[in-house]
């Protein structure tokens, strides 16, 4: 293995982690006691009371078992798939500006060095593994964007970053610099995956991932706050005194009308709009400030 990246030998190297995800989706919350000892296990999602529980190989009969013994679960239906088809996409490097996204199963990927702020480039390696958010969705390049502008010329030490996902953006902003960051999710796998990418970026001494929820979790002191978040659940926290304490926020994942909205709440509350980004007027991502004395 070479020690920088070759996208042309890395084309040809390409190994997903898994060629097909085996899906059982429940009605209940999983208890995952025994299921970390199943070499096939990936994970469980779980959401609104519902269960996704993943496996890289067929387990109709470890599932059929785990029902008999949490008897608050139904099977409800069970699915196969390619990795790729679940993500949507293939997963694969990209670039947006300092910043070079690749999967750590691309040849040529390496451990990113941790430590001071890095000059030039910023590779960050991301497993999404079966959580959704490979870095290519509109708003969360517009977030590398304005992350990137923002440390610039501003010093941050400190970061939240709200509905983490994967941990993309907590960890770029520690590859900008910054020594301390707490990603947050209320997600347990999205949690499980965000700490493995730390760890595959060597941060694990800058970026803690903690399972909670933003609304509550908002009132953690930081220099900025990102969400790139539903906004059912930034609409809960925008107008709160816990974030206009944030001197810099970077919000996203919002729609038009959601856009609109959020625009109206940061305007009455004294926000500071310095850039926002839109995507065919669809999706919109903002960088702001609150001016403090």
């Amino acid at each position: 293995m070479t020690e920088t990246a070759c996208p042309q030998r890395a084309e040809f190297a390409y190994r997903p982690p898994y060629d097909d995800l085996y899906i059982y989706y429940l009605e209940g919350r999983v208890q995952e006691q025994g299921l970390a000892e199943i070499e096939t296990y990936i994970g469980t999602w779980e959401e609104d009371g519902f269960s996704f529980v993943f496996f890289s190989a067929a387990a109709q009969t470890v599932v059929e078992t785990l029902v008999q013994r949490q008897p608050s679960l139904t099977l409800i239906d069970h699915y196969q798939m390619r990795y790729e088809d679940w993500q949507g996409e293939r997963i694969s490097a990209f670039r947006a500006g300092r910043f070079h996204v690749q999967p750590p199963w691309e040849a040529g990927a390496q451990k990113p060095r941790s430590g001071p702020k890095l000059v030039g480039e910023i590779t960050l390696l991301l497993d999404p593994g079966v959580v959704f958010g490979t870095g290519t969705h509109p708003t969360t390049r517009d977030c590398l964007t304005a992350l990137e502008l923002l440390f610039q010329d501003t010093p941050i030490e400190t970061v939240l970053d709200l509905g983490t996902g994967t941990g993309i953006l907590a960890i770029a902003a520690a590859g900008l610099g910054s020594r301390r960051v707490t990603a947050v999710d209320f997600n347990r796998l999205a949690v499980q995956t965000t700490r493995h990418n730390i760890h595959l970026n060597g941060l694990d001494d800058r970026v803690l991932p903690v399972q909670g929820r933003a609304e509550q979790l908002v009132t953690m002191p930081a220099d900025l706050l990102i969400a790139n978040i539903h906004y059912d659940a930034m609409k809960l926290f925008v107008s709160t005194p816990a974030f206009k304490a944030k001197r810099h926020w970077i919000l996203s994942g919002l729609l038009r009308s959601q856009a609109r909205e959020v625009e109206r709440l940061l305007g009455d509350d004294g926000g500071r709009i310095v850039k926002r980004w839109t995507r065919d007027h669809i999706w919109y991502t903002y960088l702001g400030a609150h001016d403090q004395g």
